[in-house]
Formats: structure tokens, sequence, C-alpha cells
């Protein structure tokens, strides 16, 4: 019976763990919308088709991100794009890249 209610928790705790996990896309579209969607001029569906998810993926390996939000949205500057923010913005476009077969709502 114990055994049971320590299995049971731990499957409680797994599950919101990956509830969290799976919702740093979504802050990551809510970031885009609102701070880069006009300065880039088009939506999050477009900025995320960029690449495909091994693209994003290696771009975040690299530490390029932020030189590669530069280089698809020109009238971001490097100050414009915040450390913390990052992390979101990758999952957001990863979650979204063109083999993905997801679409965003933005």
């Amino acid at each position: 019976m114990r055994l049971l209610k320590v299995l049971l928790a731990g499957s409680l705790a797994l599950g919101i763990a990956a509830t969290t996990v799976s919702a740093d896309a979504a802050k990551g579209q809510k970031i885009f919308i609102k701070k880069y969607k006009e300065a880039c001029g088009f939506n999050g569906a477009k900025f995320a088709s960029n690449h495909t998810q091994a693209e994003w993926e290696q771009i975040m390996n690299d530490g390029k991100f932020k030189e590669e939000m530069i280089k698809i949205c020109p009238n971001l500057k490097e100050g414009d794009i915040k450390d913390n923010w990052i992390q979101h913005l990758y999952d957001f476009s990863y979650e979204f890249a063109v083999d993905s077969g997801n679409v965003p709502s933005c």
C-alpha cells in the first residue's frame, strides 16, 4: 500500500513537471506577439517557419539565437532581446518550425 502511494505521488509530480515544461512554447509565443511582432513586420508563424526543428536546435546549441533573430528581423537590436526570454522564444520557434506540422495562433 505504501509503495502504491509513493508511485502515485511520483506520477503526479511527473505530470505537473511535464505540464510546466510544455508551457514554455506558449510563453515564447506571447513574448513574440507582445514584443517582436510589430518590429519584425510579420507573425510568429512566419518567424518560426524560417528553420526546421534541427536547424533551430543547432542555432540554440551554438549560442546564436539572438543573432538569428536579428538576421530574420533586421529592425531588432541586440538590446531588444532579453536573455531570460531566449529559452521561451527558442521553445516557441522549435515547436512551430517549418517541419513540425504545428501552426501557432499568432
